[in-house]
């Protein structure tokens, strides 16, 4: 089926052309401010539609790399195994835009980058079960770490941060 379709895909590029070059042709013998000259210039045009079918078969034929094993991807939570502190820190969650979002946070497992200066530390923290955070008000929590070799080191005591989900900053934080 496919093969039928890039036939046709390239008759019809090759009309397409076909037709721009007559378009050049007329356009170059015809007398300027004619008609006939107007529509060899739109016939010339008519090429322009097929660059990108060009472009995309260029593409398509350039050689790619193999995926990535599942081997080689990072590590995650999901092969920490279960919920282990390296830090306690207190977090105040901003405001939403919307009114109708601001609504405390439930109970569950959440997971963030913690935003040092330009630096950031995957982390996850859990509300338990029967609680809520509430927006604007200090919660004191408990942090796990992605990578704690890393992480502690630059979030000391009394260091200040943010916290990103996303592409969005939805807290302001201080270790404890």
């Amino acid at each position: 089926m496919s093969s039928k379709i890039q036939f046709r895909r390239k008759v019809i590029v090759a009309v397409l052309l076909c037709v721009a070059v007559g378009g050049a042709i007329v356009r170059h013998y015809a007398t300027p401010g004619t008609t006939t000259r107007d529509i060899a210039t739109l016939l010339m045009v008519l090429w322009v539609p097929i660059i990108g079918n060009v472009i995309a078969w260029l593409i398509g034929k350039r050689p790619r790399r193999a995926p990535r094993s599942p081997a080689a991807a990072p590590p995650g939570f999901d092969t920490a195994g279960a919920f282990a502190p390296h830090a306690r820190v207190e977090l105040v969650f901003r405001k939403p835009a919307l009114p109708s979002q601001d609504v405390p946070i439930a109970p569950g497992e959440y997971r963030c980058a913690l935003v040092l200066d330009k630096e950031g530390f995957s982390a996850r923290w859990i509300v338990p079960p029967g609680e809520s955070l509430e927006r604007g008000k200090p919660a004191v929590l408990d942090i796990e770490y992605l990578s704690p070799a890393l992480a502690q080191p630059r979030l000391p005591q009394g260091t200040a941060f943010r916290v990103l989900v996303g592409d969005s900053f939805v807290a302001d934080g201080r270790v404890l």
